[in-house]
C-alpha cells in the first residue's frame, strides 16, 4: 500500500517570452509515497560510479511523468530537493524511484 509519506514531483514548464527566450516556470504536484532504504550493494556500487542514492521511493507508475526532481521529508521537518537517479518498475502498482540528495539550492 502507498501513502505513508508525502512527496512532491517537480517538473518544469517551458514557456517563450515576447522576443523568443524560453522562460522556465517550476511546476509542483504532490502525491503520496512509501518509503525504503537503499541495499548495502546497491548503495556501494552506485559509489563506485560517482553517486550517493540516499533512499528509495515507492509511487504508483501512473503518478510519475519522468520528473528529474522530487521533493521529500520522512517526518515534520521541511522538504529536501532530491535528484531521481534511477526508476524501476517492481510490478503494475509500484515504481521505485532511488534519489541522491541535491547540495545547496539546487
Amino acid at each position: 500500500m502507498i501513502g505513508d509519506y508525502g512527496l512532491t514531483l517537480i517538473s518544469t514548464d517551458v514557456t517563450y517570452d515576447d522576443i523568443g527566450n524560453p522562460v522556465e516556470t517550476p511546476k509542483e504536484i504532490d502525491i503520496f509515497c512509501d518509503m525504503k532504504s537503499i541495499g548495502r550493494t546497491e548503495f556501494y556500487n552506485a559509489a563506485a560510479n560517482g553517486l550517493k542514492p540516499e533512499c528509495i521511493l515507492i509511487v504508483h507508475p501512473y503518478e510519475y511523468n519522468n520528473e528529474t526532481y522530487i521533493k521529500f521529508s520522512e517526518d515534520a521537518a521541511p522538504k529536501k530537493k532530491y535528484k531521481v537517479i534511477k526508476t524501476y518498475k517492481k510490478n503494475f502498482e509500484e515504481l521505485e524511484l532511488t534519489c541522491e540528495k541535491v547540495a545547496g539550492n539546487g
